[in-house]
């Protein structure tokens, strides 16, 4: 399939929104079946759901699988279904997250862990990943329920596997990815192979779309963790440098490891072993900026999105494959 990309026009509709009005009844009837699935009888449940899920999320998990159904020819409540299922597990994912990492800033709001509790937070998560588990099984597809299934618990063992990591000091390459494909990309590639199954894709179909969401996925967190150094709160809607110190060894952090030597070598291992200071967050953004951490970071995004793309041409030609695409490199292009 030969790809009609089009150039991102800052002044123009993002891909993720033209995506979106391509996608407007499905994903309508998505933000309704959410809406339905967050209520309980226990108010603080849909309190503190809707106090994430409103928060102004691009919806893009669900966007992936709504149009991997629609371009293998599928779609209907299956799909939505599904969709839905995948938000509430991203959703969870986000809750506990904040919980770990004692964040107090999400998607440029509070944290539900700072209004309601830790414990509330915890409790909701698992409320949501228990709904997305009814929702897999009303699809009456085990093919489906083993992906998403298999998705939920390779997040949780990501988030596990960079607890420890942090504890450790680690600043390993090898170790950061498959950190970020656990904790992210994981779900990317599962909810564009779940929409695809169910529409009864061919395996040649399914497979290509599982490993663009894959591709999509890492360079989506390596922007994440380039973007964290970027002093770029008022987008990212978090707080700049929250992963420094978090201690956490994103991929920015270990190039300019790599890099250095000497004083910087020493300061990064004095970083890394959680001994903080004053001012150590201006210093390694001065040590990052001299070795081009962040731009290395990001062409390594790009790469992603090269071998996303390519996966595509699998695809047959359409407008959804072709706006996959464009959105694919608006994932890096959007603050580069």
């Amino acid at each position: 399939m030969n790809l009609t990309i089009r150039p991102i026009d800052a002044h123009s509709v993002s891909p993720t929104e033209a995506l979106a009005a391509v996608l407007a009844p499905e994903l309508a009837a998505t933000e309704a079946e959410i809406g339905a699935r967050m209520a309980s009888p226990v108010g603080l449940i849909p309190d503190v759901a809707h106090h994430l899920v409103d928060a102004g999320g691009k919806r893009l998990r669900p966007l992936l699988t709504l149009a991997a159904a629609r371009t293998c020819g599928g779609g209907g409540q299956a799909a939505v279904k599904l969709a839905t299922a995948v938000e509430f597990i991203h959703t969870a994912t986000l809750l506990h997250d904040d919980v770990v990492d004692g964040s107090s800033l999400r998607r440029g709001k509070r944290t539900a862990n700072l209004i309601w509790g830790d414990k509330a937070s915890v409790l909701v998560g698992d409320f949501l990943f228990a709904r997305a588990f009814n929702l897999m099984v009303e699809t009456n597809s085990l093919h489906v329920l083993d992906i998403l299934a298999k998705a939920a618990s390779t997040i949780a063992e990501g988030e596990v596997l960079q607890l420890a990591t942090t504890s450790r000091g680690e600043a390993s390459r090898s170790r950061y990815y498959q950190v970020i494909e656990a904790k992210t990309a994981a779900l990317f590639a599962a909810a564009c192979k779940a929409g695809a199954i169910t529409a009864g894709a061919p395996l040649e179909w399914v497979e290509a779309l599982a490993t663009f969401g894959l591709r999509l996925g890492l360079a989506f967190q390596l922007v994440d963790d380039a973007l964290d150094y970027g002093g770029l709160s008022q987008v990212l809607g978090k707080n700049t440098g929250d992963d420094f110190r978090e201690g956490k060894a994103t991929l920015p952090l270990i190039i300019a490891f790599e890099r250095s030597e000497g004083d910087e070598r020493l300061f990064w291992q004095r970083v890394l072993a959680r001994q903080h200071r004053d001012g150590d967050i201006d210093q390694a953004l001065s040590i990052l900026q001299a070795h081009g951490a962040v731009e290395a970071t990001l062409q390594e995004a790009r790469n992603h999105i090269q071998a996303a793309k390519t996966a595509l041409a699998l695809l047959p030609e359409g407008v959804i494959p072709t706006l996959l695409a464009d959105l694919a490199d608006y994932v890096v292009d959007r603050h580069t």
